[in-house]
């Protein structure tokens, strides 16, 4: 398995996680907010979390993972 990357945009509440180096041939829209992105034998290379912010909160912090977890004051 590849080292994952991750970057935020915070101005546009993005977050891309990199999963492999390589051009983007395709995309895979696996919901409103996030798409895959594929390489030219349609294998991830990438996802893009729209809205990432609200992604952390309602699936992350929300979910079952959530209750193990107490965020810190910003």
């Amino acid at each position: 398995m590849n080292k994952l990357k991750m970057t935020y945009f915070d101005t546009e509440d993005i977050l891309y996680i990199l999963y492999s180096e390589g051009p983007q041939s395709g995309s895979l829209e696996l919901t409103p907010d996030i798409t895959a992105d594929l390489n030219e034998n349609g294998n991830l290379i990438g996802i893009e979390i729209l809205n990432a912010s609200s992604f952390i909160e309602g699936v992350i912090l929300e979910g079952k993972l959530g209750k193990e977890l107490t965020l810190a004051e910003s």
